[in-house]
């Protein structure tokens, strides 16, 4: 006997569904919220939008409860006489750099004078007993990070660090005191970063290496080494500005939309630093050509013997051996070579 199918249409399944139907899409900067990872490399990748972060809806049904408890938290601390001076201040170091802290708080008990930075996080049990245990600073890195360059770029020398335990309702709270000297550092660090035309050296020798396990870009790093999406961000004939733009150079170095910077267009060339394949010297300007197959294959605007990145991605295999049938396809009816073939 056959076993009755499991049903996918559950009132659960179609929740996390509608998380992930309507996830945000990539930001137009680099956030500060991001700037404290160690790897250069990953900081450059998720940038140049080189692998597609996709999250199932459970993990962005964590996220929307980060944000929304917010307001909970900002309730919490007018009723002890907290005053919210402002909410979401946005922070803009140039050169691509930038993001929006929680707010900023006076009036706190015991520090009743000054104006801090409030920064609100929610943890998992054994994230947040970590965090009561070594302190924010080395527990989490990252938020030590960010704190300093939402501190820096406000011009606050104080944050009032607030935590959810959100298994136990537990809270922990740490004022942190600004060093000005790390959040420089760390905010020239990452507009280094965000200009850089080539993607920086990965943190670990191998994929065994500790910091490289779990990372989400870990099969890029050491397996496919080959972007999974075309986007002006990936492109060969985009560059980063220090005006926060990105300009392309087919078209008079014009600067692009960001609405359009995330789908590309036809004349898209696969940056070398983004896919496997040896490159090889090419007459061209406007195409690239890379060794697949042992064949040499010309990367650009789709045209006779020319694939646009599109059709690499999809089947590279199918585009260094396409035979006078198939060419005759792409010229006479623009036919595309797809996944399966």
């Amino acid at each position: 006997m056959s076993k009755i199918p499991d049903i996918t249409n559950t009132i659960e399944s179609l929740i996390y569904r509608s998380y992930e139907t309507n996830a945000e899409p990539p930001r137009p900067h680099m956030g500060v919220s991001q700037i404290g990872e160690k790897c250069d490399r990953k900081l450059w990748l998720g940038f140049r939008n080189v692998v597609s972060a996709k999250f199932p809806g459970r993990i962005l049904k964590l996220f929307r409860f980060g944000h929304d408890y917010e307001d909970t938290v900002i309730n919490e601390l007018k009723a002890i006489g907290c005053r919210i001076v402002h909410r979401q201040a946005k922070i803009d170091f140039g050169s691509h750099v930038s993001g929006s802290c929680d707010g900023i708080i006076t009036n706190v008990p015991g520090r009743e004078k000054q104006t801090l930075l409030l920064e609100i996080k929610t943890l998992s049990d054994k994230s947040f007993n970590d965090l009561k245990k070594k302190k924010l600073q080395e527990s989490k890195p990252i938020y030590w990070a960010q704190v300093h360059c939402y501190m820096l770029g406000l011009k606050l020398d104080r944050c009032l660090f607030y935590a959810l335990n959100k298994n136990t309702s537990e809270i922990y709270t740490e004022i942190v005191k600004l060093d000005k000297e790390f959040a420089e550092k760390t905010v020239e660090r990452a507009k280094r970063i965000a200009l850089s035309d080539y993607m920086p050296e990965p943190i670990g020798p191998d994929g065994s290496w500790y910091e490289c396990k779990m990372c989400s870009y870990h099969s890029f790093c050491w397996e496919t080494h080959t972007t999974d999406n075309v986007s002006c961000r990936n492109c060969a004939h985009s560059t980063a500005t220090e005006e926060s733009t990105f300009t392309c150079a087919r078209n008079d170095n014009a600067a692009i939309p960001f609405e359009f910077q995330l789908q590309g267009c036809g004349q898209h060339v696969l940056h070398p630093d983004t896919v496997q394949y040896k490159r090889l010297p090419s007459d061209n300007p406007n195409e690239a050509v890379y060794l697949i197959d042992g064949v040499p294959v010309r990367n650009g605007e789709a045209d006779t013997n020319v694939y646009s990145s599109a059709e690499l991605l999809a089947n590279p295999e199918a585009c260094a051996h396409a035979d006078a049938a198939v060419e005759e396809l792409r010229s006479v009816f623009d036919a595309k070579i797809v996944v399966d073939m």
